[in-house]
């Protein structure tokens, strides 16, 4: 008797997200962040994710999620991220990949033509998805991201390609953001070794010190990604480059959702964009995500804004994987 698992997955900007839709561990809990704790703490939940993200049935950069219940009706789903290295706070571009999927699904009934909301509970908080349609198909999906914020400027990192200085940003997760030029890099697929090697530098030296404490919730501290940014091609200020390392060295495909929500609120506290402009956020493969801000708050007594994220997913495949009791390459492995 072998173990089945049964997956729906998408891309967003390039960024892969497998859906489980089958097979995925029970973990309770009152609330979602309460499930990821369990999940972290659980083997059978830590196996299934290293399966599903591990070759051979996955890669060292693969994304995905276990669907779990909302913390009240108020939601329409409730979602627990992974990735090869655990389980994440937050997850932009899965959250805008959920979105065309509870749409396409049929789980979130929709009109063919106007934008429907779907509710998703996170590890980090509540989130929408406001997924447009038109002639019954989706257009594209803009996540309302949870508040975001500055959580400290111009921090120095000392790095094997010399001494650079950060901002930190709260995007639902932590960031350290800085030009790519500052390491002696760019945005461009060359630099992808180089990128990873001193993203690893940055997140592992400014957890070392402490430096991404949040003010509330210990479970949403440390530095999750390291964002390189760089001037995009058109001139225009706010189209810009960037590639964002996270967890223990993958690269985001896609301009990274909760990244990019971190880059509007650090921009947005340096005057350089406001209410009614557009953020061109592009990744390193050159997707696109359009960052706003619809809204400004205040949390933990500081300023933040209410971020939204433009974005498209697209449906690459469903897949029913198994596993033979007699293979010795289970749960799998990760090469980089």
């Amino acid at each position: 008797m072998s173990d089945q698992f049964s997956t729906i997955d998408y891309h967003t900007g390039g960024e892969p997200f497998r859906i489980v839709t089958g097979g995925a561990p029970d973990l309770p809990g009152a609330t979602v962040a309460e499930r990821r704790v369990r999940a972290i703490e659980d083997d059978r939940a830590q196996w299934v994710r290293a399966l599903l993200c591990s070759e051979p049935r996955g890669h060292a950069d693969m994304y995905g999620c276990f669907l779990v219940p909302p913390d009240d009706d108020g939601a329409d789903l409730g979602v627990l991220f992974w990735h090869k290295d655990g389980f994440s706070t937050a997850c932009g571009h899965g959250t805008i990949a959920l979105g065309a999927w509870a749409v396409e699904s049929g789980l979130v009934e929709a009109e063919p033509d106007g934008v429907t909301e779907v509710v998703v509970d996170v590890p980090s908080g509540r989130v929408r998805a406001l997924v447009r349609c038109e002639g019954g198909q989706v257009q594209d999906v803009t996540f309302v991201s949870v508040p975001s914020w500055v959580h400290a400027r111009d921090v120095e990192v000392v790095t094997s390609r010399g001494t650079a200085r950060v901002d930190i940003g709260f995007g639902g997760a932590m960031y350290a953001v800085l030009p790519a030029s500052a390491v002696g890099l760019d945005v461009v697929v060359g630099d992808y070794p180089a990128l990873i090697a001193t993203g690893r530098e940055i997140r592992d030296q400014l957890n070392d010190r402490v430096a991404a404490e949040h003010p509330e919730d210990p479970r949403l501290s440390g530095i999750y990604g390291t964002i390189f940014t760089a001037p995009g091609s058109s001139g225009d200020p706010l189209h810009q480059r960037n590639c964002t390392v996270f967890a223990d060295g993958e690269v985001d495909r896609s301009p990274c959702g909760s990244g990019t929500a971190a880059r509007v609120a650090l921009l947005a506290d340096a005057g350089e964009l406001t209410e009614g402009q557009v953020l061109r956020h592009e990744s390193i493969v050159g997707s696109i995500f359009l960052g706003q801000i619809p809204e400004r708050d205040t949390v933990h007594g500081r300023p933040a804004v209410v971020p939204t994220v433009t974005g498209s997913a697209y449906r690459v495949g469903t897949s029913e994987f198994s596993v033979d009791p007699r293979d010795p390459m289970s749960p799998g492995f990760v090469l980089r």
